[in-house]
């Protein structure tokens, strides 16, 4: 399965992401694909996820480790944008994405996406106006997933 940013392909177990958000979007705070807003959490690709390892039990522990580890992939982003470090900064932004994508977190691995293609142009100041929106919509992110799916035992 191809997690990469969110468009469903048709098949649900399909999202290509990484089409860059439009300024519009960061403004208004609302995230869309084909003038459809993402969902914060995504069920059915957790589900996928848990199809394609065979065991939930394996799912539900990378939905627990990405929330634990929420803090840190935005500590190491924000460290790396201030420290101007583009290497970093990139991997961290990268691996939020794909993380995020994995467990159908689609609101915020288009954020990523969209942080990911502005700094790919060298733009580390412009990164940076990105930070607060992905703090709360990675929070908000981590508080669906927990509710919905981590609590819930998967």
């Amino acid at each position: 399965m191809a997690h990469s940013a969110a468009a469903g392909s048709g098949d649900t177990g399909t999202y290509i992401f990484g089409a860059a958000a439009h300024s519009n979007e960061l403004e208004s705070g609302v995230l869309t694909l084909d003038d459809q807003e993402l969902p914060l959490v995504d069920a059915a690709v957790l589900q996928d996820l848990e199809d394609e390892l065979g065991q939930p039990e394996m799912a539900w522990s990378f939905a627990n480790d990405y929330a634990v580890m929420w803090r840190l992939r935005e500590r190491c982003l924000l460290d790396s944008l201030e420290r101007e470090d583009h290497s970093a900064a990139l991997d961290a932004v990268i691996s939020l994405k794909v993380s995020s994508a994995m467990v159908g977190g689609l609101r915020l691995a288009r954020l990523a996406g969209a942080l990911e293609i502005t700094l790919r142009k060298g733009d580390l100041r412009a990164g940076l106006s990105f930070l607060a929106f992905i703090s709360v919509l990675g929070q908000a992110t981590v508080k669906e997933l927990q509710s919905r799916y981590v609590q819930a035992g998967g």
